[in-house]
């Protein structure tokens, strides 16, 4: 309870309110149900946003599967199949990075009580971040996201869709170089070389060498973003386990 004490001072200081009286007038048992019951409706709206972004993941592994499937069954399937794929990959991984920032905000205040209320009652440590519940405070009179669209996708990227969009680049580069995969008459054979995958590779009135050298850069880049830009850790900052 001492977190408590060292907030009031700093509140007490405003022009008096009702809400701040009232505030004022709440015992310690009081105080503890409204935490307690405050951080459970944010834990339920942290689980929803957390649901809706499996959903979205649930929906790009469905969408990676059937296309795989489409693509390499049978030899007149087209290869743009896959490259449609990775057009739907992309506007699922630009949902779910737009969900995991609302999902980001809730977690953030799920983690707040977590460590500087529950965490001091267990292990306490004296004056750790003893202005935590008037940041909480601001947060619920200003809602702001914590973190910037870009930062969502290299962070959602680096979790689940890069191993998404090196499985459908491979599967596309099996295509276009396989001649159990290719329809008849394909000017490609064993011992093919990249000038003839590239005429493979043809997309409608864009030529073949065009459409390596665009997917090509595109994966390298998902790969930069996902590995090479740094990101904010958010909770791996304070441990290892985070979403």
């Amino acid at each position: 309870m001492s977190q408590v004490q060292t907030v009031k001072p700093a509140e007490a200081a405003a022009a008096p309110r009702v809400s701040d009286a009232f505030a004022l007038k709440l015992t310690s048992s009081e105080l503890a149900t409204t935490m307690s019951h405050f951080h459970r409706a944010e834990i339920a709206r942290m689980a929803g946003w957390r649901d809706r972004l499996d959903r979205t993941s649930n929906w790009a592994i469905t969408v990676v599967a059937a296309m795989l499937s489409v693509s390499l069954s049978t030899p007149s399937a087209h290869h743009g199949v896959l490259l449609f794929a990775m057009l739907l990959i992309t506007l699922l991984l630009w949902i779910e990075a737009r969900r995991y920032r609302f999902f980001d905000v809730y977690r953030a205040r799920v983690r707040q009580f977590e460590r500087y209320y529950f965490a001091q009652i267990f292990s306490p440590q004296p004056d750790y971040a003893s202005n935590w519940l008037a940041i909480v405070g601001e947060g619920l009179r200003s809602p702001r996201f914590l973190i910037s669209q870009r930062a969502a996708l290299v962070r959602r990227l680096r979790r689940n869709y890069i191993f998404m969009y090196t499985i459908l680049t491979l599967a596309w580069v099996l295509k276009i170089t396989t001649p159990s995969l290719q329809r008849e008459g394909s000017p490609i054979g064993f011992g093919a070389s990249f000038l003839d995958a590239a005429r493979v590779a043809q997309l409608g009135a864009v030529p073949g060498i065009y459409v390596v050298c665009l997917v090509g850069l595109l994966y390298v880049g998902m790969l930069a973003a996902a590995f090479l830009i740094s990101s904010d850790e958010g909770e791996l900052s304070h441990g290892t386990v985070h979403v």
